[in-house]
């Protein structure tokens, strides 16, 4: 397998080198704190609890999809 990498030019040595650090990122770095769910952003916007529904929220939603 080294070999094939030595092969490689200097570009793709470099790329396969940042996907194996995001690899090992993924695998080694993350805790189970990091995993959790953060809620802070829970009620913010209760203002507008009133003038949508979720219903509402969804066809908006839909429409900024489909708007590409």
């Amino acid at each position: 397998m080294e070999e094939i990498i030595n092969e490689l030019p200097e570009d793709l040595r470099k790329e396969l080198e940042d996907f194996a650090q995001f690899l090992w990122e993924k695998k080694f770095m993350r805790s189970p704190k990091q995993r959790k769910l953060r809620l802070t952003w829970v009620g913010g916007l209760k203002e507008y609890r009133d003038k949508f529904t979720s219903l509402d929220l969804q066809k908006k939603a839909l429409e900024w999809w489909n708007d590409d």
